[in-house]
């Protein structure tokens, strides 16, 4: 096992591997940005060290500041959390080739299933059913017209390198294949460096299904259920919950196999979400996200398991702690984001915080890295927290919500708090009977203010 852990991130994610390094009896070390040499994480860790001024690209995605950071501190692993350089198939190389061991999958295996087109030839060949599409990237416009035609509209245009709901256009017929193959190759050129596109069907109401899989190096693999992520806008997830309401044991049990064999084919290491639409009984794979979720405590809270400290585990080649047969679902959680922004525009809002307390009590869990007087940077995302609850079942995990909320406050800056608590006066969230389209159709009719 490793005696010290160097987290590349920062905020709640880079807190919640320092908790579990100290469950774990690892020293822990935090890098850090000027920005935030106060911030929590910093204060938490054993050992920190700044690594840079604000700007991200000159901190946390800075790699050579990162590695010298491992040197000096003598750090043995990298955990990445998520965003950052989590899922950068050449930080992975550049840590291996140091000697040093990073917390997650191989570079391979990030490089292919960053590609969305490698990702997607990939897990066709491992039996994961595919959204129909070009089948590749879409060299020119005409050929795009082609592919519109054969697969028939609605169609979404995508970057292969995008992410976020960038390089992402829907063409509902062949008038508007022009403006949204050009628009989703301008963007993502301006995003990624690469306007390279791909194109697949349209799904008009599907819903937001993932797949959390795990797997061991070594050609073993579980899964670990699904989460419903549907509730989104602008592509960006806002509520999560697992497990998902209108999934039954048998289409559970028969996805979740078939993605933990796929892993299990490739020797896949650490944790991973195969991500989904869902629509009318079947599941179409989107990309595969080679990190831990920032919805993972979900899926902890109905399986009582500890994804970091498995993570950890592997890594430093122990065996997975759990077989399949002994995952079994307890109760239901709900995962909500609570961001730094001004409602109804969702702009962010930075500042200092000037009163914060922190909702408790059965089932109720808050990662946040939030404290009286802590002042929020404007350099980095505007995640300030996630509320999670757990209950015996749906009902009781919305009323637990519900409770949490009212007891949750942050002073000082805006917050999308409001949205939460309007959202659950809403019967379609109740009955569960929503798709990934529902969140955006309802702020537009009724936008909801700070």
């Amino acid at each position: 096992m490793f005696d010290k852990i160097l987290i590349a991130n920062r905020g709640e994610i880079a807190l919640r591997v320092i908790r579990a390094c100290r469950e774990m009896g690892i020293a822990s070390v935090a890098v850090h940005s000027t920005a935030d040499s106060d911030a929590m994480h910093v204060r938490m860790a054993d050992e920190t060290i700044c690594i840079g001024p604000p700007p991200s690209a000159d901190s946390y995605l800075l790699i050579p500041a990162i590695i010298s950071a491992c040197e000096v501190t003598g750090a043995q692993a990298i955990h990445p959390g998520y965003g950052f350089l989590s899922e950068n198939a050449k930080f992975v190389q550049i840590v291996e080739d140091h000697g040093l061991t990073f917390i997650g999958p191989t570079a391979e295996h990030i490089r292919v299933m960053g590609d969305k087109i490698t990702a997607i030839e990939t897990m066709k060949a491992l039996g994961v059913p595919c959204v129909p599409g070009s089948g590749g990237s879409v060299p020119d416009l005409d050929t795009a017209r082609t592919v519109g035609a054969e697969i028939g509209y609605p169609v979404i245009i995508k970057a292969t390198a995008g992410g976020g709901g960038r390089g992402m256009k829907v063409a509902n017929d062949d008038s508007e294949m022009e403006r949204a193959f050009l628009t989703a190759r301008s963007e993502s050129k301006a995003a990624f460096g690469n306007d390279e596109v791909y194109i697949e069907k349209y799904l008009t109401t599907p819903r937001h299904i993932e797949i959390q899989v795990f797997g061991d190096g070594k050609g073993g693999a579980v899964h670990l259920g699904e989460r419903d992520c549907s509730l989104q806008r602008r592509h960006q997830k806002v509520f999560e919950e697992a497990p998902g309401p209108c999934i039954t044991e048998e289409e559970r049990a028969r996805i979740g196999k078939v993605c933990a064999d796929a892993v299990a084919k490739i020797d896949y290491a650490g944790a991973g979400t195969v991500e989904f639409l869902y629509e009318k009984g079947e599941f179409y794979f989107i990309e595969m996200n080679t990190r831990l979720q920032v919805e993972h405590p979900v899926t902890e809270g109905i399986f009582g398991v500890d994804l970091v400290r498995e993570q950890i585990r592997v890594a430093a080649g122990l065996p997975m702690s759990f077989r399949q047969e002994e995952l079994k679902i307890n109760g239901h959680a709900i995962e909500v984001r609570i961001n730094a922004e001004k409602l109804p525009n969702f702009s962010p809002s930075p500042g200092r915080i000037t009163q914060y307390h922190a909702p408790g009590g059965l089932g109720v869990r808050i990662d946040s890295a939030l404290y009286d007087g802590y002042r929020i940077p404007p350099y980095y995302d505007s995640l300030i927290g996630k509320l999670i609850v757990h209950g015996r079942d749906r009902p009781e995990a919305l009323a637990r919500l519900n409770r949490a909320l009212g007891e949750l406050i942050v002073d000082g800056v805006d917050t999308t708090i409001p949205l939460f608590h309007a959202l659950l006066q809403e019967p379609d969230i109740h009955s569960g009977d929503y798709n990934i389209h529902w969140l955006e159709t309802w702020l537009e009719q009724a936008p909801i203010q700070g």
